[in-house]
């Protein structure tokens, strides 16, 4: 990913391909690399993957919240000089996503939603407070997969050090905060752009009954499942998180 990662004023992200805009939204402790397998495989298909590096831990604590970070995704676009594009987000990624959709339809062609918070952010709340435990780390780490080898020693090392860290920490409980604060139940019935959830069944951080209640909130949603799957589709399953998705964004003409 390395050569494709661009530096322009304050936005750092990571950009491929030619065509539709796709903008991808990482989320609370994702790394652009979770991305890996869509970016390529679209990158490929007549869409140009644009990945910001969103600054969860480096804005004004009072910036700290997902409608912030819902503005700084539509100047990124802006920016960009893009005038539509399919948003995709993953977990928190999915909300901000999802927060902007509400805020500026005019700018999203489509929605992509993966284990996205939005609705049930209990998984949030309670995960992190405890630091300095690299046992309970590791098994929170593990849970967001189906299988937890996935959760390699440097991914664990990652997150273990994220919520070590007394800064990231409190930005981390102020994210989880204002994800329940900006909960999008009534907001999702008026949201007519069109919309792609792909789900986990196994899912434990988002849990299947969550994609069912955005699949029947949104009008304009397709729900696509992936067994033996959990919290993040596209790290897990990617060929078949990118044959649903490229199923979807054919049938949607997108």
């Amino acid at each position: 990913m390395e050569k494709n990662y661009k530096k322009e004023g304050k936005y750092s992200y990571y950009e491929a391909g030619e065509g539709t805009p796709i903008v991808i939204l990482h989320g609370l402790m994702g790394g652009l690399s979770n991305f890996d397998a869509v970016a390529s495989h679209f990158s490929e298909k007549g869409y140009k993957i644009v990945i910001p590096d969103l600054p969860i831990y480096t804005q004004n604590i009072l910036k700290t919240n997902v409608k912030s970070f819902a503005k700084y995704v539509k100047d990124f676009i802006t920016f960009k000089g893009f005038d539509r594009v399919i948003l995709l987000g993953n977990s928190l990624g999915g909300h901000i996503a999802l927060y902007h959709t509400k805020m500026y339809p005019e700018k999203v062609a489509g929605l992509v939603i993966t284990g996205s918070s939005g609705l049930y952010e209990s998984a949030m709340g309670d995960s992190y407070p405890k630091r300095g435990d690299y046992e309970y780390i590791k098994k929170k780490a593990e849970d967001v997969f189906y299988d937890p080898a996935i959760a390699t020693p440097e991914l664990i090392d990652e997150v273990y050090a994220t919520v070590n860290d007394r800064i990231k920490l409190i930005k981390t409980l102020t994210i989880a905060k204002s994800a329940i604060r900006h909960n999008m139940a009534k907001d999702l019935p008026k949201m007519h752009v069109r919309t792609c959830i792909i789900w986990g069944k196994n899912d434990k951080v988002t849990p299947p009954d969550v994609a069912e209640e955005f699949n029947k909130l949104l009008p304009n949603s397709t729900l696509y499942w992936i067994d033996k799957c959990g919290h993040a589709a596209m790290m897990e399953h990617p060929e078949e998180f990118n044959r649903l998705l490229e199923e979807w964004l054919t049938k949607s003409n997108l």
